[in-house]
Parts: structure tokens; sequence; C-alpha cells
């Protein structure tokens, strides 16, 4: 009888042991599942949150023709997405840096106009005195009732320093290069200096370390610009930059300095508040291919877009084989930027990828927090 219940407590204590055992493996895989599941969470968390990287990176790998260039998208001053792709030159094949240099093209009139609106706030320039107040060397009859701001905005009708006027100024908009010239012959005019002098001083005093304005013997690390025809694509030699154009389309600079740009415009560190408000006050629109179908505000040198889904602020650049976008979210102080140094000959195409990328902004978690 004694064997017997030692042999049945052996037998209870064989039973209870199992039992711990299963409990234990059952414990150890609910773990497993519960660690699996949240960091299934976690990575869903993440793509979420960092949907607009992948999508840009997908987008970037789809794209024919390839996208050759940087893009840069900065908040609050901080970097969220900085990527170059592609070459320099598309026949040495150098890789594209992040600090690569470009011809910014039309963005350099968002740098002429503050340089006007530094004139104004010293008293130098009024924006609504006519032209000929400051450059009294044209002897043209619409020199006296073309304004200073009508230049800003493109709504001065001159087409050729030696025709007529196309329309009354302040009438209609009629986007050109020539307006943006005369306004760094009027900086020169008030601060008795070359405007390449002035706007070389006022990017070192931003920091902008690689940007300047266009000279010849500059020219050496800039990337090389290329225009694509029918998928062949041809290194541009002769530029459109000239002395008198500087004003206009004459600036070089990379990603990297133009968010610093737009971090000292945007916080208030280049202009009086006042100063600033004028930049976005307008009384004309226009209707651009990148910025929409819809005719938009442009104030001085800077569309403002009031009809897209999210409102944003900001200009493009185009010539010599290169492309420029720098778009602005007040809302949100958010940056996007876009530096290419290839460009199509089809208009349909032009900023195909820039309108992609802002696109997939868009609809990411950096426009809808929840």
């Amino acid at each position: 009888m004694e064997c017997f219940k030692l042999k049945r407590k052996f037998k209870d204590n064989k039973i209870i042991k199992k039992q711990i055992t299963v409990m234990n493996v059952i414990l150890r895989i609910s773990s497993i599942f519960s660690f699996l599941f949240l960091l299934s969470n976690y990575n869903s968390f993440a793509q979420i949150k960092d949907n607009y990287t992948n999508q840009i990176d997908s987008l970037i790998k789809v794209t024919e023709p390839k996208f050759n260039g940087v893009i840069l998208i900065t908040q609050k001053g901080k970097t969220l997405y900085n990527k170059a792709y592609g070459f320099t030159n598309f026949e040495t094949k150098k890789p594209l840096q992040l600090d690569s240099q470009f011809e910014i093209m039309s963005n350099t009139r968002q740098i002429t106009a503050v340089l006007i609106l530094k004139e104004v706030e010293k008293g130098l320039i009024d924006l609504k005195a006519p032209i000929k107040r400051y450059l009294p060397e044209l002897k043209q009859t619409w020199a006296d009732s073309v304004t200073v701001h009508q230049l800003l905005n493109h709504t001065h009708g001159i087409v050729d320093l030696e025709k007529p006027l196309l329309f009354k100024p302040g009438t209609e908009f009629k986007y050109g290069n020539l307006s943006y010239s005369l306004l760094g012959k009027i900086i020169e005019t008030t601060s008795k200096k070359s405007y390449s002098e002035i706007v070389n001083a006022f990017f070192k005093e931003l920091k902008m370390k690689n940007t300047f304005c266009y000279s010849k013997d500059k020219m050496t690390d800039v990337v090389s610009g290329h225009i694509n025809t029918n998928n062949i694509f041809e290194k541009v030699t002769k530029s459109v930059i000239t002395p008198e154009s500087t004003a206009s389309n004459g600036i070089i600079s990379t990603a990297g300095d133009l968010a610093i740009w737009n971090q000292n415009l945007h916080h208030g560190k280049l202009l009086k508040s006042e100063s600033y408000q004028l930049m976005f006050k307008y009384n004309i629109t226009a209707q651009h291919g990148f910025f929409g179908k819809e005719k938009e505000g442009y104030g001085l040198g800077i569309r403002i877009i009031e009809k897209d889904a999210i409102k944003y602020v900001g200009h493009t650049g185009l010539g010599d084989g290169f492309s420029s976008v720098n778009i602005y979210f007040p809302e949100n102080d958010l940056s996007m930027i876009v530096l290419e140094n290839q460009s199509n000959d089809n208009m349909d195409l032009f900023y195909a990828s820039e309108i992609k990328i802002r696109a997939i902004l868009f609809k990411s978690d950096l426009f809808h927090q929840k």
C-alpha cells in the first residue's frame, strides 16, 4: 500500500510538472505574439508617420525619364527628407551631392524683390513711384507711368525697351525677364553698388555659403544643365544669363541654402513685418502649370496659392537645362525644395516630378496630424 501511494504521488508530480511546462510554453508563445503585435503596430505607425519618404523613394525609382536632382523637405528648421539622385554631368557621370550648386533661374526674383523692399525700408525707393525716378536714362514715355511695384508683379506691360507698352500699366499680367533686370538696375542706382556686390554680401551675411550671383569665372563647380528632347539629353553650353539679367535669373544656389533663405525670410529675419506682408498682397492673378489650372495671386516675386488643397507660397525657375521649385507652407512651417539639372522641351512635362512629390506631401501626415 505504501509503495502504491509513493507511485501515485510520483505520477501526480509528473502531471503537475507537465502542466507547468505547457503553461510556460503558452506564456512564451503569448509573449512572442504580443511582441510581434506591438512591433507590427509600431512599424505601421512609423510607416504612417513617414509615409511620404517611402512614396517619394518609390516615385523616383519608376520616374521616366529618370529624376536627376536634389530633393529637400524641411519643417521647423529640421530636415525631414534630403536626397540627391543622378549626375552633375551626364557625360562624366559624376554623382550629384546634397550641396551641389544649381542655377535657380526665376527663383532669383524672390531674392531681388527682398532687396528692393530693403531699399524701401531705408526710404530709398517708393514702390508707387515711376521708374523714371530711379532710371533717368530711360527716354521712353512709359518710364513716367510704369511704377516699381508694377515691375515687381509683372503688370508693367513692357515687352521691349524700344517698343510701346503691351497694355496700360497695372491692368494685366505678362510674365517676363525684363522687369527684374530693370529692378536690378534700380537697386544699383539707390545703393550705388553693383547688384552682384550687394547680393553676394547678403548671402554671406545669411551664411548661404554655396550661393552666389552668376559670374563666368565662378561657374567651375556648378552642375551642368541638360535639355531632354525625346529622351535624348543634350548638355547646355550657352547660358541665357547675362550681366544685365542677373537680378532676374542669375543666382546659383543649393537646396540647403534655399532652406536657409526660407527660414530667414518667413521668420522675420530679412524684412520688417510690414514689408514682408507686402510680398503677399496682390492685385493681379495669373495661371501657371505647376500651381494648377486656376489663376492664383502673384505678389512681389512670389505666387500665393489659395485655391489648392493646402495654402502655400512659392516660385519656380526654368532655363539653361535647369528647373527649380521652392515652395513654403506657412501653417506648417514646411519647405519643399527641388532642384534639377535637366528640363524637358515638352511643356506638358515641365515640373512633372515636382508636381507628384507635392501631391505625396499633401496626402501625408505632415498636413493631416491626428
